[in-house]
């Protein structure tokens, strides 16, 4: 039941992740938005990740994960019905903002819970719940290009009912309670915070999560912008890039069994660094979707295997640690959004060069990888 628990919300927040690229061409067409408007939108998503995650931890420490997942799932719930209902830019702003509250609370409470489920194997059992991530975004822009034919209404709704059900099972789910609400002290977060080992490995979420969500909400718009069809480019996104994260996690759960997290994360960099620079650089479909699948099986483990070493390195406030390494995560979202955007200016034939600013990223997560491991072996 409590990996169930994991499963549905990790599969939410999947389905969100992947929304704001796949309703970005429609809300920019029906509210005249220019790429750097869409940028900033998508900062104001990546605000509300930062200040979820980075104050959620220490509450689920405290209060447990259950009261945590109920929250998140409440914002993503709010913010999705409300979105067909906005009237402008500012509007859009703001509910982007709550879904990012939203799912900053849901991605910190369900990976910490499953760290604690998954002990024995952390890596292997992190990768395998965070393997319906990329289900999830696998479902949101096929069904959008597939079965909804640019109704982006019908897909807010649709998202927001699979929300409501998952909030309904963490309601009725019996989980662990709070990991010592008497222990909980700020000299236990200074402990936390004051070993350099933590900055690193956030450090390097900072640069992957620039890699994967400039995927996400920059890719179809570039697709289009080299003359491919909305709905082929919707469907390279789910086809390649989701289903790529999800056969990457499959593929790796057994294998870091008998191989260390630091290895497959640099061994994951490198290929990263070498398929999202060829992915940039083709305007075949068919080549298109093969690289982005490529890149999406590179990814796939980086993010949970990651947070699989915070938890080995913080077996005592766990939740703290994952909440800090996520949020710096998500500030490489924000940052990597504005500055896509701001390159691209109001130009959409920019974004080609834009995005270059994600194989550069994963070039220097090699060189990060290599300094993490020497830490840890230190």
């Amino acid at each position: 039941m409590l990996l169930l628990a994991v499963i549905l919300a990790i599969f939410v927040y999947g389905m969100t992740a992947a929304t704001l690229g796949t309703i970005l061409p429609n809300l920019s067409e029906r509210f005249q938005l220019t790429p750097s408007q869409n940028g900033t939108i998508a900062f104001a998503q990546a605000l509300g990740l930062i200040l979820a995650s980075l104050a959620v931890g220490p509450l689920l420490d405290a209060e447990g994960k259950k009261v945590g997942l109920i929250l998140g799932l409440g914002c993503i719930s709010l913010a999705l019905l409300g979105l067909p209902r906005c009237r402008g830019y500012k509007n859009i702003l703001f509910l982007l903002f709550l879904l990012g509250v939203g799912g900053g609370i849901v991605i910190t409470g369900a990976n910490a819970l499953a760290s604690d489920v998954g002990e024995l194997h952390r890596a292997s059992t992190m990768n395998l719940v965070n393997l319906f991530f990329g289900l999830g975004g696998f479902v949101t822009p096929f069904i959008a290009a597939n079965f909804f034919a640019r109704n982006w209404i019908r897909l807010c709704y649709t998202i927001a009912a699979f929300s409501l059900v998952s909030l309904m099972f963490e309601i009725v789910t019996r989980m662990p309670g709070p990991t010592g609400i008497h222990n909980f002290v700020a000299g236990e977060v200074g402990h936390v915070l004051g070993r350099p080992i933590l900055f690193l490995l956030g450090l390097f979420l900072f640069l992957y999560v620039s890699c994967e969500v400039g995927v996400w909400n920059w890719l179809p718009r570039h697709l289009i912008a080299q003359g491919i069809p909305e709905s082929r480019a919707l469907n390279i996104l789910s086809i390649g890039f989701a289903l790529g994260l999800l056969l990457g996690r499959v593929l790796v759960t057994p294998i870091l069994i008998h191989i260390s997290a630091v290895t497959v994360v640099l061994v994951a960099s490198s290929a990263m660094a070498i398929t999202t620079y060829l992915m940039l650089r083709t305007r075949k479909p068919t080549t298109a979707l093969i690289l982005v699948g490529l890149a999406g099986i590179s990814m796939a483990p980086v993010f949970p295997t990651t947070l699989a070493i915070v938890g080995d390195a913080f077996p005592q406030m766990t939740s703290t640690a994952i909440g800090f390494a996520i949020t710096c995560g998500w500030v490489g979202l924000a940052v990597s959004s504005r500055v896509i955007g701001w390159i691209a200016g109001g130009d959409p034939r920019r974004l080609n060069r834009a995005l270059m600013v994600i194989p550069a990223s994963a070039v220097l997560m090699i060189i990060l990888s290599l300094v993490i491991r020497a830490t840890l072996h230190s």
